[in-house]
């Protein structure tokens, strides 16, 4: 793809150099070709789905603090540390600017949401002559809504337009029918010239349009269809026929 076209998007792709030996980084196949080859961002919506233990949350981890944001999420004016466990990943990557620079940006981590909830209502108990943090988070503290309507309400309220979004799981706390709000969220600020980095094993947002899929496994990391992703087959075929399945792993049917 032209770099002309590359360029509008607020990261084109990203460099590596060589991972130094004894770190558990340095032995995933995937991040291991990105040292080696770099990687190119290609589509607004760039999605990286995988088995567990392929590296997608450590490269989306070093991607995010490569790009200024706390490794335990937020935007990049935050600035708490609940615990030092991110990985050194980040200190290798170089990222690769086009010539636009997001106006809003935000690193969503499922696995530490509540904790950037906890710094946004703690920030917001000292006195200020500004408005309230929580006004752009819904009006309200995130941790009065169930947690699932905490991640959709960031999403819908917070993230403002022309920004950098990088999402660790998104799924895990959404029904389908709250994933496919936020996909249509997704696609709409994209369209208004949002980028998204997204690490998701879920099929519903791996289907979103105008998007890139990079598949990690055991072989590296390669674009790939979300139609050809195990996620995806293994997700349609127990729909199709659960009855297999659950004979085969339980050796009883479901409930009719």
């Amino acid at each position: 793809m032209e770099h002309s076209t590359l360029s509008r998007h607020f990261l084109t792709g990203l460099s590596c150099e060589a991972l130094p030996q004894g770190e558990y980084y340095s032995a995933i196949p995937a991040l291991q070709q990105i040292a080696k080859e770099g990687l190119t961002f290609s589509a607004p919506i760039t999605f990286f789905a995988g088995e567990n233990g392929m590296g997608k949350s450590t490269l989306i981890e070093g991607i995010a603090v490569a790009a200024g944001f706390n490794p335990e999420g937020g935007s990049r004016n935050f600035s708490f540390a609940t615990a030092e466990t991110h990985s050194g990943f980040y200190r290798h990557l170089t990222l690769l600017r086009g010539y636009r620079r997001p106006r809003d940006g935000f690193f969503l981590r499922a696995e530490s949401f509540y904790n950037a909830t906890s710094y946004i209502d703690r920030l917001d108990e000292i006195p200020a002559a500004a408005p309230p943090i929580s006004m752009s988070y819904g009006g309200k503290s995130l941790h009065t809504l169930s947690h699932g309507e905490a991640f959709l309400t960031l999403v819908v309220e917070r993230f403002g337009g022309n920004g950098l979004y990088i999402l660790d799981e998104p799924e895990a706390a959404l029904s389908p029918s709250r994933l496919l709000a936020l996909l249509e969220r997704i696609c709409t600020l994209a369209a208004e010239g949002s980028q998204f980095l997204i690490a998701t094993h879920s099929p519903i947002l791996m289907a979103c349009p105008h998007s890139e899929l990079f598949w990690l496994g055991e072989d590296g990391i390669r674009l790939c269809h979300y139609t050809q992703t195990e996620h995806y087959r293994l997700t349609r075929s127990f729909l199709e026929e659960p009855e297999i399945y659950l004979k085969h792993l339980t050796g009883e049917l479901p409930p009719r």
